[in-house]
């Protein structure tokens, strides 16, 4: 029984570490840029805690990441044109990144634990993008398709892929696969460890 609980308290400590990164990275992540949007350094804390604590954790995280963006102002462009569909927009992405992460994690993990990881990792901000650009299609398409003609775009598919997510989702992509197994790997060991001992 003491077991459980001590291991339900460290469940418990590492949601609030985690959750703690998740809004420190993102106000950090406000003023790094590359085009037009801050760069999400919040997936990897979304990923580790879905790769470690399971799908309601990773949801969980994904819409703390959601709720601030919509209070840093990272959002404020969409928002003037479409409030309603912009803070839906913004909390779906990061709810759902982080709810398939974890999902991800739990087919593959059973089969090799670090696959497991980095297929979280990876689905983590494919999701995130996907439900970004799905979203921009689905509500902002006239806005978009004036911002590319202003940006000298051939298309309006051109603008969203080449202008406004192309290095962001690089980047973050390359920091959740090379990070987020790692910090995972290293947790489980450091768990692992303890309940030998």
């Amino acid at each position: 029984m003491k077991e459980n609980k001590l291991f339900d308290t460290r469940k418990l400590v590492l949601l609030a570490i985690l959750t703690s990164i998740v809004i420190v990275l993102q106000l950090l992540g406000t003023f790094i840029r590359f085009g037009t949007f801050s760069v999400s350094l919040v997936l990897m804390p979304i990923a580790v805690g879905a790769a470690l604590l399971g799908t309601v954790t990773g949801a969980w995280l994904g819409l703390v990441f959601g709720f601030v963006v919509l209070m840093t102002g990272d959002a404020n462009a969409f928002i003037s044109i479409n409030p309603v569909a912009t803070i839906f927009v913004v909390l779906l992405k990061g709810t759902l990144a982080g709810f398939a992460a974890g999902a991800v994690h739990k087919v593959i993990v059973s089969h090799n634990k670090i696959i497991a990881a980095v297929a979280a990792a990876i689905i983590c901000p494919v999701v995130n993008t996907g439900i970004f650009i799905l979203g921009c299609y689905l509500f902002f398409l006239p806005t978009l398709t004036q911002w590319g003609v202003a940006a000298g775009a051939t298309s309006v598919t051109a603008f969203i892929f080449l202008i406004m997510i192309s290095a962001n989702f690089l980047f973050e992509l390359g920091v959740n696969i090379v990070l987020s197994p790692t910090i995972v790997r290293l947790i489980q060991y450091r768990y692992e460890s303890k309940e030998r001992t």
